[in-house]
Formats: C-alpha cells, structure tokens, sequence
C-alpha cells in the first residue's frame, strides 16, 4: 500500500483485521524487517509495517528538515488516519522505537500501547545531543560521500551489531539486503532530523505516559539493558523483558522469544482475539 502523507509518499505492508498494531524499523531497515512476524500477528491485528522516511520504498526528500521527530510523528498520525485507527498499538525497534515514543509523548491519545524494543527517550542533556548531533551529521556526510556498499561494510562491523555475526548466513544475508536497498539521501536525512542527536529528549515525560509499555532488550545489549531498566523505573506502567542470548536485535536474534513476549503482552491488555474478535 502506497499513502500520500503531507506531501510525501508512504509504502506500508498491510495485513489482517482487528486493533491497529502499527510497526516501525529502526535506521537501515524497512517494513520487510517484520514480515517473518506478519502471518501470526495478522490473525489477531490489523497490522501496518511502514517504511519510515528515507527508507525502504518510502519517499527520500532532498531537505532534512522534512525528517525531523515533529514531521514523523505528524505522519504517523495521519497514517492512523489512513488507516481509520483512532489508537494503535505502537511497536518500534531502535530509531522505530525513539520514533514510537515521540507519538506517544506528543499525541499521546493515539496510542493504545507501546512495545519498544531496544531503544531510548533520547539524550537527556543539551551537551550530549550536541555532541552526538555532530558525530550523526558527520556520518550523514560519509553516506553521501562513500555511498551505500562502504557504509554497509561499516555499519556492520559497529560493536553494537557484533552478537549478530553468529547468527546463520541467510539471516545475516537478509539483513544485509535491507540496508543496501537503502537509499543514502534518505539515510543521511534521517540521521540529520531523527538522529539520536536532533531527537527532544523525553525523560521527564515518561512520568506522564498512562498507557501500557512493554520494554524488550536483548541480555548481551548492556548500554540498552541500562537504559530499559531505567525507563521501567519512571514509567508507571510497563513491563521489562531481557532476552536472553540476544544483542541490540533481540527480534533478529531470537524471534521466537520476541514473538512470545510482544503477543502475551497484547493478550494482556485483551486485544489479541483471533481475526479482531
């Protein structure tokens, strides 16, 4: 399904009936990072895998202004409208998850529940994002100057990623083949205006959030285990699930493990009736 969403043009993979269950990659993915999970989770959700901004086979506008939180998360709600969804479950993965967080802080009667799998509120002082604004824009600069194939090659080999070495050689190849699809206007736009660094930090606001969360994090991910076991703690309703043997891609790494925690959780909050029953 292809959406003209605020003068850009959104790709989405669009399945079952039911509560909206909304999916959101993280940087260098696209929607495809979620089909292993689709045939399942389409029995009980109206489920919508959307290729973020600059990814995937969604627009990848020249001006990096055009991918800034605000903007993103204006699209989101208007894909909710699309999709004639008053609230969704919202389920993001790293940059997917920052993303996830910012509709629910910014638009928060639009989200049903939330499942963040390892991610953050952002930084929480105005020195660390400029810091880490600099290092995102300098990265943008070296995709646009070396192109897609040595970017690849780097992001690969960054200690984040490293437990996902091991894993069998098709699924290494299949998400290897998401990132080179990857168009470097589009990935340096999204480093420039969602960056970890041009990212508001929502700290003080996870307070305030009076949906379910879910937290996942993969055992062997510590920075992200820190930070997980910190948002559980300000958070006043959420869950923390460690996955064991997992990295920073614990829905990669272990999906079985994933798939079991993301549908008990949902079946908790009683929305996981088979066909939106």
């Amino acid at each position: 399904m292809h959406l003209d969403i605020n003068g850009v043009t959104y790709h989405l993979e669009v399945a079952g009936q039911g509560p909206t269950l909304l999916l959101l990659h993280g940087f260098t993915g696209s929607a495809e990072t979620w089909r292993m999970f689709l045939p399942k989770w389409s029995r009980y959700f109206q489920v919508a895998a959307v290729d973020l901004l600059g990814h995937g086979r969604t627009s990848a506008p020249a001006d990096g202004g055009r991918y800034s939180t605000e903007h993103a998360v204006r699209d989101l709600a208007a894909i909710l409208d699309a999709l004639r969804a008053d609230r969704a479950h919202v389920l993001g993965y790293s940059m997917g998850g920052r993303l996830a967080l910012s509709l629910a802080v910014m638009v928060q009667q639009r989200v049903r529940s939330l499942i963040l799998a390892g991610s953050s509120p952002g930084l929480p002082t105005k020195e660390e994002r400029d810091a880490r604004r600099k290092s995102d824009e300098e990265l943008a600069d070296r995709i646009e100057r070396e192109g897609i194939e040595r970017f690849v090659e780097y992001w690969e080999n960054l200690p984040l990623f490293r437990t996902m070495r091991s894993l069998p050689e098709d699924v290494q190849i299949a998400v290897r083949k998401q990132r080179l699809a990857c168009n470097p206007q589009g990935l340096a736009g999204s480093l420039r205006g969602m960056g970890t660094g041009a990212q508001p930090s929502w700290w003080e606001h996870l307070a305030g959030l009076r949906m379910p969360v879910q937290l996942i994090c993969g055992e062997l991910d510590e920075k992200f285990v820190s930070i997980a076991r910190r948002m559980h703690e300000r958070l006043p309703d959420s869950r923390l699930a460690v996955v064991p043997q997992a990295g920073h891609a614990a829905h990669v790494e272990q999906p079985d493990i994933f798939d079991t925690i993301v549908l008990d959780f949902l079946r908790s909050l009683g929305d996981a009736s088979p066909n939106g029953r």
